[in-house]
């Protein structure tokens, strides 16, 4: 029994010698798979419940001729028809990297990003033309309760969508996610502010729909600034320090590391990247070397949430305190 368990033990030390260690880990990939397909299914109900919702206020704008509402009615059909974008860039981003594009079409999702910026910044510029041709040309709203009522409904059904979407971005990394789920916050407010418009009418203040039409669009701008900067970031590959800090401790952790002398990473699309150096003692042989380089990308891909690939590079130590790879380091910065 002792001899069968050394014979396996040798011929596992043997496969994880002998695997190459880019960790694009299977039990990484799967996770991957399942935020895409996470991704999609919150755009699906998305879709019905603020298509649902949009098409009931647009029967209700038929009848009142509010202007507050038609804005509110415009932003919900164009939320709801993010999501084919979207949807595209997140069936899209799924496909298998080429030799042309050797890191895959992850980014497929972040250019879907700036797709819903744009749709935003649409929205805001109709609903401020609506509402300045309304204060020029007031017109009366009618059927108020049923105007008070779309608006209590969009306003819900907005709200519902927004945290659904943006807890999902949050939870697989979506940049694009989130800010569709900041879109459908705006209309939510617009949707509230349609009810203020509708009581304001109730009250004579004929001017209160095209008021409160532009006050739509000012919420509009602030979200569309937090959608961009969302997105910006993203393209940017900006990544949240504290991450980069995490996974700089566990480099360290790792036994034979001596020291982290550079770490980059990166979003491709809702996946996080990593490429690392590591300092080791420059008498290791090769094989121990590359035994270290292959725990470090193991344990990184397991601590740090979403990094679902890590390419850790090793630099001997020939000089404590003074090394080689600090020398390398810092040429490389001043080229």
């Amino acid at each position: 029994m002792g001899t069968q368990h050394h014979h396996h033990t040798r011929w596992e030390q043997l496969k994880h010698r002998l695997t190459p260690h880019s960790h694009d880990a299977a039990d990484k990939i799967d996770p991957a798979l399942e935020s895409s397909r996470a991704g999609m299914r919150t755009l699906w109900i998305s879709l019905v419940v603020l298509g649902a919702t949009a098409l009931l206020q647009a029967v209700i704008v038929s009848w009142s001729g509010s202007v507050a509402l038609l804005g509110d009615t415009l932003h919900n059909l164009a939320d709801a028809l993010t999501a084919v974008p979207l949807g595209i860039a997140f069936w899209f981003g799924r496909r298998a990297a080429t030799r042309a594009y050797t890191y895959g079409f992850g980014r497929a999702e972040d250019l879907a990003g700036v797709v819903i910026v744009l749709v935003i910044a649409a929205s805001a510029a109709a609903s401020a033309f609506v509402a300045v041709r309304r204060l020029a040309e007031p017109q009366a709203i009618t059927h108020l309760p049923w105007v008070l009522a779309a608006g209590a409904v969009g306003f819900a059904g907005n709200e519902l969508v927004a945290r659904y979407r943006m807890a999902v971005g949050r939870r697989i990394g979506s940049a694009a996610l989130i800010a569709d789920g900041l879109h459908a916050r705006t209309d939510g407010f617009a949707s509230l502010a349609v009810v203020f418009a509708a009581a304001g009418a109730a009250l004579g203040w004929r001017w209160a729909d095209p008021v409160v039409g532009l006050i739509i669009t000012v919420a509009i701008l602030v979200v569309l600034k937090d959608a961009a900067r969302e997105v910006y970031r993203r393209l940017m590959d900006r990544v949240d320090p504290e991450l980069v800090d995490r996974a700089e401790r566990e480099l360290r952790l790792i036994p034979g590391v001596r020291d982290v002398s550079g770490l980059r990473m990166r979003w491709v699309g809702h996946r996080l990247r990593a490429e690392a150096s590591v300092v080791v003692d420059a008498h290791l042989s090769l094989l121990a070397a590359h035994e270290i380089a292959a725990d470090a990308e193991h344990q990184l891909t397991h601590a740090v949430p979403r990094l679902t690939e890590a390419t850790v590079h090793v630099d001997p130590d020939t000089h404590p305190g003074a090394g080689h790879h600090l020398r390398i380091s810092h040429a490389r910065a001043t080229v």
